[in-house]
């Protein structure tokens, strides 16, 4: 069997690895990723190396589809809409795996041109699928990223090496790149947390897009502090963070959600930078934005409603991590489906025996 993973954007790639990984495994297989030239390239070529990937690269989605018609494999997998379906289609079947399981309506939308297949996380995302779309293929399978710390392959950071005190707790501020809280700390903060370490990861395109260049000159201020490490591009993967942090602050960001599964408390920032666009009378379009559970997987977090609150809602949560332990644990099936470190299993499993030759 012969699998193709469209590498469009870098972060696509934690979700990836486990399933091939998992293929490698089983003898099930191979597979080629394809590249999209862009800024990082360096380091994209450096996780090359390091995971010994078949690759290619291509400038863009014409010159990807073209190499899909050429090679003819046996599935194409997509993190996100494709525009060209219909010609991959030609060829090859398709597979849609989502690389986050946020509270973005997008998370659904994403599925209003069918891939062959997508795989959901969780049985009750895949009823509201079904609904939406009756004549589309959907599959429950679980949350794959999260395998390699559920099945213990993922150590984590070993905070010395980050210039980190390991005797300190970890705090991870993760927030997303819009609707950001961002802005709205204070240029200052990790000298208010000067007894924690602080891990920062945000979103990819807070980093390497030049519209968010104010985010990134506060995070790269943030940096300065002896007890802050912000993570690199080449820093790809959220997995280690995730495993080495021992509380999340965050917004609405996948991110968020992923740690809760893990079982471990979240701070839920509710003071976010809105475009002028998406305040006042223009709030219905924030509204929009967001998935209509929005306000029901809030329950999973302590939230801030401003950054005052944030240091008494840190303090109280290392103190009692268990909290929430029930709300989250009851929210994690249908946050990121069965999670029994697995899902890789499961989605190679339907490959092989849904290949159509």
């Amino acid at each position: 069997m012969k699998i193709i993973f469209d590498v469009l954007h870098l972060y696509y790639l934690p979700q990836y690895l486990p399933v091939y990984h998992q293929l490698l495994k089983s003898n099930a297989g191979s597979a080629i990723f394809v590249f999209y030239r862009g800024i990082h390239d360096d380091i994209i070529n450096s996780i090359i190396a390091q995971e010994s990937l078949d690759y290619i690269w291509v400038d863009n989605e014409q010159q990807a589809v073209e190499f899909y018609q050429k090679e003819k494999a046996d599935w194409v997998v997509f993190a996100n809409s494709f525009p060209h379906l219909s010609l991959v289609h030609q060829v090859s079947q398709s597979v849609q795996l989502g690389h986050g399981i946020g509270p973005k309506a997008s998370y659904y939308t994403k599925s209003d041109t069918a891939t062959s297949v997508r795989f959901v996380e969780g049985q009750y995302r895949t009823d509201r699928f079904n609904a939406m779309y009756p004549d589309d293929n959907f599959v429950n399978v679980g949350f794959c990223k999260l395998d390699p710390i559920i099945n213990g392959e993922t150590q984590g950071f070993k905070l010395d090496e980050l210039g980190l005190a390991p005797e300190k707790k970890t705090l991870l501020y993760a927030p997303t790149f819009y609707p950001s809280s961002i802005e709205c700390f204070p240029k200052n903060w990790p000298e208010q947390f000067s007894h924690y370490n602080i891990l920062l990861k945000p979103h990819y395109f807070s980093l390497s897009k030049e519209k968010y260049y104010q985010q990134r000159s506060l995070l790269e201020h943030w940096q300065t502090y002896p007890n802050v490490y912000l993570a690199k591009v080449s820093d790809y993967s959220l997995v280690p963070f995730l495993t080495s942090a021992d509380l999340m602050i965050s917004d609405a960001s996948s991110a968020l959600f992923e740690f809760a599964a893990l079982n471990k408390p979240v701070i839920w920032c509710d003071f976010l930078k809105l475009r002028w666009s998406y305040r006042g009378i223009f709030s219905y379009r924030f509204k929009k934005r967001m998935d209509q559970d929005y306000g029901e997987y809030a329950e999973i977090a302590v939230h801030a409603k401003n950054y005052q609150q944030l240091a008494h809602l840190v303090e109280q949560q290392i103190a009692n991590p268990k909290q929430l332990e029930t709300t989250r644990l009851a929210y994690a099936e249908k946050l990121a489906g069965n999670l029994d470190g697995n899902a890789s299993v499961r989605i190679v499993d339907y490959l092989v025996s849904h290949r159509k030759r």
